[in-house]
């Protein structure tokens, strides 16, 4: 017969435990699932959920797409690979209060004892929890709606070493509202990315600044792409702060901030509309939670952002909701005060997007960044799917996607990353109409 270990080991997949005396401990699933004690917590997830010890596999990524229970501070996320997640799960990622980062792409809030946590959404399905008197900081991550898994976090009871009472028992501060956010203060505003020509780079989640450094000493890449929330970011962004954006500026990176909103696939978490009206609307939230997210990492108005728009074969379904969503995030973005990209494929979102374009050429976005996986380094018109000698988005308003997810290394540092070549200068981006802006010339 197996020993418990080797037991649990198989029934948790991929699982670590901690030894004995260390703060994670994990029973066998029974019938109304797992339950785990982590640092004087004791709670049950669904017998279905995944339990990673990130202490212990430091390389595992933060999916949000597989349910699944995270314990401990985020690690390099090496294993991090793709970038949208076709359907949002849920999740719970608990890691010691102490050490926890400032993330500024969702919020963090607090709630009064006894209460319930506070009840709030937000634009990339995720919520913190600061659990002060636990010394416990809870990322909540959903699909749908964040009331299972917050469930999960109010059903907890301290464990017979710690206090008695659920979880909201433990925490501290004043009744839990939305203005309640636990925060760092913002930064000021920085002025928008420099012109650049060059290599450039994305990965699922923001690098360690290790990894960052030495790719800014050792790699060809000058440009950085990071996803900075959305409906279908696939990984979560635990190293996603103010500062962080502040030292990559700083040691010279032109930034792509980048949201991956709804797209065009069929999808009850993560998916676009087929009625243009509605693509319409989802289009200007996405616009406004992108402007929201990029301002509380310290990118100001006059920010290029990017909108991840996925690759899609039926066209006589998705064309006309794509370009209703993709021109409204444009006019959203450009009344907030900020400049439009999107990223599409040269088969899908760039034929779509150019049949339209003289019906409203002030709609459409200033830059346009083509996936193509042809290995060619340009944004020559055939490289980008556009007919030869066309004016649209011509001038340095173009990237261009030219090889997909691959293992990257540059001073011994792993990445998994989509390379793209570069074009782009914002200075030269007028945004028409924008707050405080003027009007275009």
């Amino acid at each position: 017969m197996p020993s418990r270990m080797l037991l649990l080991r198989c029934l948790l997949g991929a699982a670590l435990l901690m030894p004995a005396q260390a703060a994670v401990a994990v029973t066998a699933p029974g019938g109304e699932g797992r339950t785990v004690d982590y640092r004087g917590l004791r709670l049950t997830v669904p017998a279905d959920w995944r339990v990673v010890d990130l202490d212990r596999t430091p390389d595992a990524c933060l999916r949000l797409d597989r349910p699944t229970l995270y314990l401990g501070h985020a690690g390099t996320q090496a294993e991090c690979t793709g970038r949208a997640a076709v359907n949002r799960a849920d999740t719970l990622h608990l890691e010691p209060l102490d050490g926890a980062p400032p993330r500024a792409d969702v919020p963090t809030l607090k709630a009064s004892p006894g209460a319930p946590l506070p009840r709030t959404g937000s634009d990339s399905n995720e919520l913190r929890y600061a659990l002060r008197g636990s010394g416990v900081m809870a990322t909540v991550s959903y699909g749908t709606g964040p009331d299972a898994v917050r469930g999960l976090l109010e059903r907890a009871r301290r464990t017979p070493a710690g206090a008695p009472g659920t979880v909201a028992d433990t925490v501290t501060g004043a009744p839990g509202t939305v203005a309640d956010t636990v925060t760092a203060a913002l930064p000021a505003p920085r002025s928008a990315q420099e012109p650049f020509t060059g290599l450039g780079f994305d990965a699922c989640t923001a690098p360690t600044q290790s990894a960052m450094t030495a790719w800014r000493q050792g790699s060809p890449f000058g440009a950085v792409g990071v996803y900075i929330g959305g409906l279908a970011r696939a990984c979560a962004q635990p190293r996603l702060t103010s500062g962080w954006i502040r030292r990559q500026t700083e040691a010279g990176w032109h930034l792509m901030p980048i949201w991956v909103g709804p797209q065009p696939w069929r999808s009850n978490t993560t998916g676009l509309s087929t009625d243009p009206s509605r693509a319409n609307e989802q289009g200007i939230a996405a616009a406004e939670g992108a402007a929201d997210a990029a301002r509380s990492l310290g990118l100001g108005a006059g920010t290029l952002l990017y909108n991840d728009l996925e690759h899609y074969t039926d066209r006589a379904t998705w064309d006309a909701p794509v370009v209703a969503y993709l021109t409204a995030w444009t006019v959203r973005l450009h009344e907030l005060g900020y400049k439009s990209a999107v990223y599409v494929h040269a088969a899908s979102g760039v034929p779509a997007l150019s049949a339209h374009h003289h019906q409203a050429p002030q709609a459409m976005p200033d830059v346009l960044w083509v996936a193509r996986w042809n290995l060619s380094a340009s944004v020559s018109d055939a490289d980008m799917g556009l007919p030869t000698g066309t004016t649209k988005w011509a001038g340095p308003r173009r990237a261009h996607q030219f090889r997909g997810g691959h293992d990257a290394t540059y001073g011994g540092v792993t990445i998994n990353i989509d390379r793209s070549w570069i074009d782009v200068d914002p200075r030269l981006l007028v945004v028409p109409g924008a707050i405080g802006l003027g009007p275009l010339a």
